[in-house]
């Protein structure tokens, strides 16, 4: 395994490798004009976290690395393989830290986030949604072109033949992989026959070729107390697991079985067939992750730590019992639990108002002047980081390197 120690060098390559070019002018805008954008968006590597303007994103490099260590350990101590979801980073040089710790691939949940992660060298893919748009469709059969190592997931015969149709038109083969339904009727066919039958289906199909399956449970991950999330997880992961030997009875292609996630890494060994998880909030840990219990603890989730934090500023403290921030909901989004501060004890953080965050003391580990700054631990990592167009890889107390979040936005 490649060693997870990576010094400030090599952060700052990596963080040049996915730089984002800003322009010098924009139609309406001069040069001169777009110049304080500029200057905004500098990297400011070198300097102390808390000299940084707020609210600003931040994520520890320790905790990170640590992170990306354990997971990788434990999915190849029980014989699987880790194959990390960008829909919660959105970055391209984290994907590449989990790639060189050991990962088989990256996952993505939209088109746009498999362009933007191979435009920065991120070239094993698996895309688990189903395109079904003309567009899409389009999309992802040329960026299968480019992309040798470009994945994407089917969950019905009519969806399976536009993926035909199109790459022939394209000149290529598509590889896919077949979504199966676990339970919740989100996205995905029928286990068993039906799906059998689309993944024979896509077996014939000129221009396509069949790569596996996946079944990923989201409800599973959430579960409160290890023995109940392990008991519902293997149950809904069963008729996957069966429809995968119907597969392998009838010579179909199962090199691929992607499933489980960061609430149930170190269960989804024990279903049977199971590839690789498709982990994606363990690098950096949520208020939502924390609470669900782990195997030695039923009341917190430790087996990885919160690396990911908002910085935030007190903009106002001279009422007792409170104080007022500038991390609102458009810094931390509105997502419950609300974000955690970190570090103290006694006091509540709620983020529901646009621009301000408050802090409600009850019996608290300090009190804030105007001016202090504080780091939240965030409420679901996922929908906070598409809130910033890039984040601050600290170590320590100080600046590394700045990441560009370059699938912000990537919602089509």
């Amino acid at each position: 395994m490649t060693s997870l120690t990576v010094s400030r060098r090599r952060f700052i390559q990596t963080a040049g490798a996915a730089s984002v070019l800003v322009p010098t002018s924009v139609k309406g805008y001069s040069g001169v004009e777009m110049a304080p954008t500029e200057s905004q968006e500098a990297p400011q590597v070198g300097m102390s976290k808390w000299e940084l303007d707020t609210p600003s994103l931040c994520v520890d490099l320790d905790a990170l690395e640590a992170n990306l260590a354990t997971m990788e350990r434990t999915v190849s101590r029980n014989g699987i393989a880790s194959r990390p979801h960008a829909k919660t980073h959105k970055c391209p040089a984290i994907a590449k830290l989990q790639l060189e710790a050991g990962a088989v691939g990256i996952c993505t949940a939209k088109i746009s986030e498999a362009v933007a992660m191979f435009d920065h060298g991120i070239e094993q893919l698996l895309m688990t949604t189903t395109n079904v748009t003309p567009f899409k469709i389009e999309r992802a059969m040329s960026l299968r072109k480019s992309c040798a190592g470009f994945i994407q997931a089917t969950d019905t015969p009519e969806n399976a033949r536009l993926l035909s149709e199109a790459a022939q038109a394209a000149g290529v083969v598509a590889d896919v992989v077949v979504d199966v339904d676990s339970g919740g009727h989100r996205t995905g066919i029928t286990p068993g026959q039906p799906a059998l039958a689309l993944a024979q289906l896509i077996d014939q199909l000129p221009g396509l070729r069949l790569r596996g399956l996946l079944c990923y449970d989201g409800g599973s991950q959430h579960v409160k107390g290890f023995a109940a999330r392990r008991a519902r997880t293997l149950e809904r992961l069963s008729p996957a697991t069966e429809t995968k030997l119907l597969m392998d009875r009838s010579g179909l292609n199962t090199a691929i079985f992607s499933g489980g996630g960061t609430g149930t890494y170190n269960i989804d060994h024990e279903t049977v067939g199971l590839t690789d998880v498709q982990v994606g909030s363990y690098v950096f840990m949520d208020a939502q992750y924390l609470g669900i219990g782990g195997a030695s603890n039923d009341e917190v989730y430790a087996d990885f730590e919160p690396s990911l934090t908002i910085l935030a500023t007190v903009l106002n403290a001279q009422y007792e019992g409170r104080a007022t921030t500038d991390a609102g909901a458009k810094a931390c989004t509105i997502n419950q639990p609300w974000p955690i501060v970190k570090g103290e004890t006694g006091m509540i953080y709620r983020s529901g108002s646009d621009e301000f965050g408050s802090i409600r003391y009850e019996d608290s580990s300090r009190i804030y002047d105007v001016g202090d700054k504080l780091e939240l631990i965030v409420s679901h990592c996922d929908p906070v980081v598409n809130l910033y167009n890039h984040m601050y890889a600290v170590r320590g107390d100080v600046v590394e390197a700045v990441w560009p979040i370059a699938a912000r936005g990537m919602s089509a």
